[in-house]
């Protein structure tokens, strides 16, 4: 390098990139020391918990084995597949364990025995283990049918959740039942003297029994808390995909046609001096106009300032990038520039896509541009004092300034002059004209004749310019021309094969969908739309429909699969209702969740209750299964004691599949949870998307779980009673 000179880094997505990896690397770490812990709390034997701690890596290695063969790499999404996945991975080998432990107290293992016993608890719940775990996975698939950005963004999630489950379902059926006999040996504590689940049978048992008695209004109190459970909906706010703090800023404001280079070059230089001010800041480095090519369109009227920030822990204390974003704001005021403070990835990809810069964006398409500016200048009046604006701008598309040359014909003839021989003049005048080249070994350049700039730095001076008449006669260009300012289009802007003029408007303290919402209905009353022309609105808004259609059949396509694999292993619709009853209750904890938590309906939340879908119907798989061998059980002891059948056995019969097999439910639920605490709490980079799709899942599996251990066996002794009454 020169003397002098150095290369600075001005922007660098690689610490992003890190640090967003890192902490998933982390949270993944977590929660597979959590669900170990579980593990070992909930079965008193550590032998037997290794057999589920070993199957979780060898899950996740499998998938990412598959992910190395697509050629799918570690990222936010891919390694949040993993993560989301990882408490139900689990939930296979533990009700395998549970089940064998379960044999032992009944048959005390012995060498020769073991495989045997083995072999028949795994085949208890296998299939409908099998069968769960696939639902899980399956349910999952209508996630590839997103398109666009979301699709790009969450496909990762999907593929890497979808071969974790798929691996974790085939080692449920073959891998663990083969370490269970390797590994589960020695004394294991009895499901009666181990602490925690005395404590876990000593609360549910009471009140198991109460919701037995008044069956009927348990299930009346169901329904109205159904009923309550969903008022939140309106209180939750939407947007299309919660904001990535990229940990870096870009200051992209807008300033009115008709500025000079001179005062471009001037606005840029204040605005990035007063920027570096902020302590928080690192560099600042601000580009205005556009590059000599067709790829970058930028008018001078916008300014694109890559702001660096400081790593976290050097910020002053207490200071959010929200904050940091008012902080600047209030600092960086000019008369006549509409301040924007956004993600620099996220902008870049929106601009792409839409051409909006902004969460919200308006396109006024019309005939004429005058009238299409005078919309957009009504609108900039009307959404100012709709709560949550921040800044509006309407694009000035008939505001640019131009030097006209309107050559009077008749006075140029008067002097022998036709219209080329005055455009000559100019463009030799103004543009210039090539007289030569210049030859320096294989490179040419062209030698380039035109007047000083102070002969034509403006429409005074240029009228003065001479020409030199047929006759000899010298003349000036105002002898022949007007010489003028004039409005015009600065870029002409079309879609659809119509005229755009498109309104800029950023928002704080408010999510996309409702912002929305309120200014379509202030548009409404107070904009007086001219006929032929036309308001549509865009940005984030425009994504967030998009995924919103799509999300009307995918969703329900989600439950045909479910409903369809479930049928497969019960051969009964009514145990297929049973089960799929677990779902309007799960969503009511996931959205009080959400609402306590501030949280927004997003592409990401619906990831999240799509994925809440498998994990729920999973115990209440569990759950149904222990109650219909239970209920087979009873049934054959009285066909062997010739003793009838009544309610009274049905009762008991409910009450020992469900009370004594509390454990397995309780422990695929927690793990489950706790499993996806760490990424729904978590402060790192990326957690503003992953927390959103664990929330859902969380919120969903506590409810659920209440679901499946009070109401679902009230429904099953509903059922079995009224088969009994038949």
């Amino acid at each position: 390098m020169p003397e002098g000179v150095e290369i600075v880094t001005v922007y660098d997505r690689s610490g992003l990139i890190s640090r967003a990896v890192d902490s998933l690397w982390k949270s993944l770490l977590e929660e597979l020391a959590i669900v170990a812990l579980i593990c070992v709390i909930f079965l008193f034997h550590v032998r037997s918990s290794l057999v589920a701690v070993i199957s979780l890596p060898l899950g996740i290695l499998t998938a990412f084995i598959v992910m190395h063969l697509q050629g799918l790499n570690a990222n936010i999404m891919s390694l949040g597949g993993i993560a989301i996945a990882i408490g139900a991975m689990i939930d296979g080998a533990i009700v395998m364990i549970e089940n064998m432990h379960k044999h032992m107290e009944r048959t005390p293992l012995t060498p020769e025995n073991r495989w045997q016993v083995v072999a028949k608890s795994a085949s208890e719940v296998g299939p409908a283990l099998f069968f769960s775990l696939l639902i899980i996975t399956v349910s999952f698939i209508p996630v590839f049918t997103l398109e666009a950005q979301e699709g790009r963004m969450f496909s990762p999630l999907a593929f890497t959740k979808t071969y974790a489950m798929a691996a974790s379902a085939a080692l449920a059926v073959t891998v663990v039942p083969v370490l269970m006999g390797y590994f589960i040996r020695g004394k294991v504590v009895a499901e009666s003297n181990n602490p925690v689940n005395r404590i876990l049978i000593a609360g549910y048992m009471p009140l198991l029994k109460g919701v037995l008695r008044f069956p009927k209004t348990t299930l009346a109190m169901a329904v109205v808390i159904l009923l309550i459970g969903i008022w939140p909906v309106n209180q939750i706010g939407s947007e299309f995909i919660p904001d990535l703090d990229e940990g870096d800023l870009m200051y992209m404001p807008t300033t009115y046609p008709g500025l000079s280079i001179g005062k471009a070059r001037e606005l840029l230089q204040q605005t990035d001096k007063l920027i570096a001010t902020v302590p928080e800041v690192n560099t600042v480095f601000g580009k205005i106009g556009r590059a000599d090519t067709a790829t970058d369109p930028a008018p001078l009227t916008m300014i694109e300032t890559f702001i660096q920030l400081k790593p976290k822990d050097q910020w002053r204390e207490g200071m959010t990038t929200e904050k940091l974003k008012k902080e600047m704001d209030a600092l960086v005021r000019f008369p006549g520039l509409t301040n924007a403070w956004v993600m620099p990835i996220k902008t870049r990809i929106d601009m792409l896509a839409t051409g909006i810069k902004t969460p919200v964006g308006i396109k006024v398409a019309g005939e004429d541009l005058k009238e299409i500016q005078a919309i957009g200048q009504q609108l900039e009046q009307v959404l100012k004092d709709v709560p949550g604006t921040a800044s509006v701008y309407s694009e000035r598309v008939a505001g640019g300034r131009y030097i006209k040359v309107d050559i009077q014909r008749e006075q140029a003839a008067r002097y022998g002059l036709n219209i080329a021989d005055v455009q000559q003049v100019v463009a030799t005048a103004i543009g210039g004209m090539n007289v030569s080249q210049t030859i320096e070994g294989l490179e040419r350049y062209p030698i380039n004749l035109r007047y000083p700039q102070h002969y034509r730095d403006s429409p005074e001076q240029l009228a003065l310019l001479p020409i030199v008449t047929p006759a000899g006669e010298r003349i000036a260009l105002g002898d022949v021309a007007k010489v003028y300012v004039e409005e015009g289009p600065p870029a002409i802007k079309s879609e659809n094969a119509r005229l755009n003029g498109w309104t800029f408007v950023d928002i704080e303290g408010v999510d996309v969908g409702t912002y929305v919402e309120q200014a379509m209905v202030t548009v409404q009353e107070q904009l007086d739309l001219p006929a032929g022309y036309s308001v549509t609105w865009s940005g984030q808004y425009e994504y967030m429909q998009r995924a919103k259609e799509k999300m009307t059949y995918v969703i329900p396509l989600t439950l045909a699969i479910i409903i369809i694999l479930l049928y497969m292993n019960f051969r009964s619709f009514a145990e297929v209702a049973i089960i799929l009853g677990t779902l309007p209750l799960a969503v009511i904890g996931s959205i009080w969740l959400m609402f306590l938590l501030n949280f927004n309906f997003s592409v990401a939340v619906a990831v999240g209750f799509i994925a809440l879908a498998g994990v729920a119907v999973e115990i209440g798989v569990i759950m149904l299964t222990y109650l219909n061998q239970s209920y087979s059980q009873f049934v054959s002891d009285c066909k062997e004691k010739g003793a009838p059948f009544r309610r009274e056995e049905l009762f008991q019969a409910v009450t020992h599949g469900a009370g004594l097999r509390v454990r397995p439910v309780m422990m695929t639920g927690v793990s489950t949870i706790a499993g996806l605490l760490p990424i729904m709490f978590s402060s790192g980079t990326g957690a503003e998307v992953v927390s959103r799709i664990a929330a859902p899942m969380v919120g969903g599996m506590l409810s659920a779980m209440v679901l499946t251990l009070l109401v679902l066996p009230v429904v099953y002794y509903l059922w079995r009673g009224y088969s009994l009454k038949s």
